[in-house]
């Protein structure tokens, strides 16, 4: 088992190469952060859709278990739709919410940053081990920030020009994220997805554009594709999806149940639940909706989401997101530990 190959987990006593990756809107608990801290890995907290309060208090909740961990955040860059194109979606999504009772046509048009600026304020008080953004690079002024208040800044990339981009705006490491990674992907221009490249060629050509720490991200779903993207010249991996399943994770029964199913059989890049794209389980939604759904973040994230909070307590996998990495059959029902051992395992 190699040791991670980056300063700030050195620095921390983290003993597995493998961490517990962000996974926004539930999965992401502090009893997961807890224990993949306890295991000897890292875990990040993803403050993406919370409040900046609610993810204060999380923070607070880690560090209270004794617990270091990092903190994801959601980058300002916002994709805009037409109010046009907006409404026409909602019009087509309509008989989708005829049977929780909500009318689509009646959410309004939200832009938004995600509470960023507050966001800023609560990583900065709480100190964190290190803190990643995704989405955009972010504003220099939150970069200069972080680091002057001892906290290393991650930032996410798709591909190797985009790794030059964040080195130039004072990075101190990269997350690679593969094609095949769960949920939403971090490009910076979401409106041309990235390329299906190997994950472990992708971090080749990262390093080679750039002399910056990787962790790699995307698909990874056992030891040997940890040891790949290692051996790639990533100093470590994160996992998502392969932890859906554990005894910690937040995911609903929903979403936990749909993963083991056999009957969800593949994944797709959709862009037809928030307006961004995200790989998941292709189910009846993306079948029908993708081919007209508008680019548009976070306004369709924002239509959408009532539904599939309702569609996801009922039990109903098609009409909610599945996020799920192309690895989804690695996830297993069993505590996070187990499963960060077993990638470390090879």
């Amino acid at each position: 088992m190699a040791y991670p190959d980056i300063p700030v987990l050195r620095e921390l006593g983290v003993r597995l190469p493998v961490l517990a990756a962000p996974m926004s809107g539930g999965p992401s608990t502090p009893a997961l952060v807890t224990a993949a801290w306890q295991a000897g890995s890292l875990g990040f907290l993803a403050g993406g859709y919370k409040p900046a309060d609610q993810l204060a208090a999380q923070l607070a909740e880690v560090a209270g278990d004794g617990a270091a961990c990092g903190v994801n955040l959601f980058a300002p860059s916002p994709v805009p739709v037409s109010a046009a194109d907006y409404r026409r979606y909602a019009r087509a999504l309509a008989a989708e919410a005829e049977p929780y009772g909500i009318d689509l046509e009646a959410v309004p048009l939200t832009e938004d940053d995600d509470w960023w600026a507050a966001k800023v304020d609560v990583v900065l008080a709480a100190r964190p081990a290190l803190v990643t953004t995704t989405f955009g690079i972010p504003p220099a002024a939150a970069v200069r920030a972080f680091q002057q208040a001892g906290i290393p800044v991650g930032m996410t990339v798709t591909s190797p020009a985009e790794g030059r981009r964040a080195a130039e705006a004072g990075a101190d490491l990269l997350v690679v994220q593969g094609a095949a990674a769960g949920g939403h992907s971090g490009t910076l221009t979401p409106e041309r997805p990235p390329e299906p490249v190997d994950l472990a060629e992708l971090v080749r050509g990262v390093r080679a554009a750039s002399t910056l720490p990787v962790i790699a991200a995307g698909g990874i779903a056992d030891g040997g594709d940890v040891n790949r993207v290692l051996a790639a010249g990533a100093g470590a991996a994160a996992v998502g999806t392969v932890l859906l399943r554990t005894t910690e994770s937040g995911a609903s029964a929903t979403h936990r149940a749909a993963l083991a199913d056999p009957a969800f059989d593949r994944s797709v890049v959709t862009r037809s639940f928030t307006g961004r794209p995200a790989r998941g389980l292709a189910n009846r939604w993306t079948d029908a909706h993708d081919p007209e759904a508008p680019l548009g973040y976070p306004a369709v994230h924002h239509l959408t989401i009532g539904l599939r909070r309702a569609a996801a307590a009922a039990g109903d996998p098609h009409r909610v997101h599945l996020w799920a990495g192309a690895g989804w059959r690695g996830a297993r029902e069993e505590p996070v530990a187990q499963s960060l051992g077993r990638l470390a395992s090879f």
